[in-house]
């Protein structure tokens, strides 16, 4: 048995927003390999638990933004770029010298583009589920 899946309008603002993870990504590896650099950690030492941290959420954002997109591309595109920019803020209050920073001044609205993903993924998921598809 086969089924065909019709990608929704606008889901090409999906693959923008999981694109802008990459820039995240590159972003924080830049900063972790200056601070490494400027403090004379050796690899294999772990360093900057903010990428480490990121990296570990990035697997949820994925499948939950992917799912989320098969009925509600537009909210799941703007939940993954804000949460892309709030990781952005959360890593720039991560390495203000002060840890307590990175949920502040918006940091912690990556909490908040989580759950939204979290809430459509399993609505979408459910839908499908109950439909037969």
């Amino acid at each position: 048995m086969s089924s065909v899946i019709v990608i929704p309008q606008g889901f090409s603002y999906v693959a923008g927003a999981l694109l802008s993870t990459v820039f995240l990504l590159a972003g924080q590896s830049h900063v972790v390999s200056n601070h490494r650099k400027a403090a004379g950690i050796k690899y294999p030492q772990p360093y900057a638990e903010q990428r480490e941290n990121t990296l570990e959420n990035l697997p949820i954002i994925y499948i939950t933004t992917l799912v989320a997109a098969l009925k509600f591309p537009k909210v799941a595109a703007t939940a993954c770029a804000l949460w892309s920019f709030a990781r952005m803020l959360y890593t720039k209050g991560y390495i203000s010298g002060d840890p307590a920073q990175r949920n502040k001044q918006g940091g912690g609205l990556h909490h908040l583009a989580t759950l939204v993903l979290l809430g459509t993924s399993l609505y979408t998921a459910g839908s499908l589920m109950l439909a037969g598809a």
